[in-house]
């Protein structure tokens, strides 16, 4: 094992033994470097990886905000790991898609229809709606967001954490392929339209019609820009 996995394991070991929490600070370099009995730099380079990880943020000289405060961000990680696969094209964005249709559709089935979260995709959605003031990105942003509240308000933190990773790992791709849509003004009334159906279906608590529609929603986006269901091009 090298040296600065010792540190990971050590901190794992930690979090798993409630010795360490969210909102909690690791040791000093040294004074972690001398308990595991490995190099400052070994240390530096586990905190280095975890903080990739989205499990700590460093922070640097004095006060209230230095030092390793362990934190819990686990879309960073995912999100990252996804696009540079994206980009090696080792991960097709079809495929991509295809995950998201099936965690969208669990989530919009499941989402409870008095969750806290339906009222930010209401107060998102009320932002789309004035699309003739928005830019392409701005409106794909808040898209970005209303599908993220939807997802949430089904109360699973693991379908959460990778929906998020996956609508960050092809927000820029989905932004791209704008420029093949023939009408963007006609595809965003549209687009509209099927959020606030889907948002009605999950608050009448009618999960079946939410999952089909939310299935519908984004692979009618997809053809329309031209990655049709069979295609495995990134």
């Amino acid at each position: 094992m090298r040296t600065h996995q010792l540190v990971l394991a050590w901190i794992e070991d930690q979090l798993s033994a409630g010795r360490l929490a969210v909102g909690g600070r690791l040791p000093a370099e040294r004074t972690l470097a001398e308990q595991l009995k490995v190099s400052r730099t070994s240390v530096r380079e586990a905190i280095r990886i975890l903080e990739a990880m989205g499990v700590v943020r460093a922070g640097v000289g004095s006060g209230p905000d230095a030092g390793t405060v362990v934190i819990s961000d686990p879309t960073a990680a995912l999100g990252s790991a996804l696009r540079l696969h994206v980009a090696t094209q080792h991960l097709p964005v079809a495929d991509i898609v295809e995950t998201r249709v099936l965690l969208e559709s669990w989530a919009a089935g499941k989402a409870r229809p008095d969750a806290p979260e339906l009222d930010e995709a209401a107060a998102l959605l009320a932002g789309m709606d004035q699309a003739e003031g928005l830019s392409v990105g701005d409106f794909l942003a808040l898209d970005v967001r209303f599908h993220f509240a939807l997802a949430s308000a089904a109360g699973n933190a693991v379908v959460s954490a990778m929906m998020g990773s996956l609508r960050e790992a092809i927000q820029g791709y989905a932004a791209e392929l704008t420029s093949n849509l023939p009408d963007w003004d006609a595809t965003a009334s549209r687009l509209r339209a099927e959020h606030h159906a889907i948002l009605d279906a999950v608050r009448k608590g009618d999960g079946g019609r939410a999952a089909g529609l939310v299935a519908a929603h984004i692979e009618g986006y997809y053809q329309e820009a031209g990655l049709g269901a069979g295609s495995r091009e990134p």
